[in-house]
């Protein structure tokens, strides 16, 4: 019912910024809620953040509330992660979840994937 592809991912220093867009295809982006997910090497894949169908809501894991955010762009079909002050602990691979009726963070619970951006902070 819709596709996602994400880009933006790269490496850079600590204190630096990245954008990741998650470009949708296929049903109309305005019956989705969106989310991000990251998962470290050894690590759990872990919700970032979430963002409701009209982006009337948004929901922030809480090591990420005040640099991380997220938005949606319903005309374009895409929805974006605005990363700022990015630590090393940021590495990972994200990866942007969709759902027409939102249930909760889990992870299992998000029914469509994209295949994830690596992200890499260094010091």
């Amino acid at each position: 019912q819709v596709q996602l592809l994400e880009s933006g991912g790269g490496s850079v220093q600590a204190g630096g910024s990245l954008r990741l867009s998650c470009a949708a295809s296929g049903r109309s982006f305005s019956n989705y809620n969106m989310a991000w997910f990251r998962q470290a090497p050894g690590k759990e894949r872990e919700f970032v953040a979430s963002i409701s169908r009209s982006s009337v809501t948004t929901d922030y894991t809480d090591s990420v509330k005040d640099r991380f955010i997220i938005s949606k762009d319903n005309g374009k079909s895409t929805g974006y992660l605005q990363m700022n002050s990015l630590k090393p602990e940021d590495t990972a691979l994200y990866t942007c979840a969709a759902i027409q009726f939102y249930r909760d963070r889990s992870a299992d619970t998000w029914t469509y994937w994209g295949q994830g951006t690596q992200v890499t902070v260094s010091s």
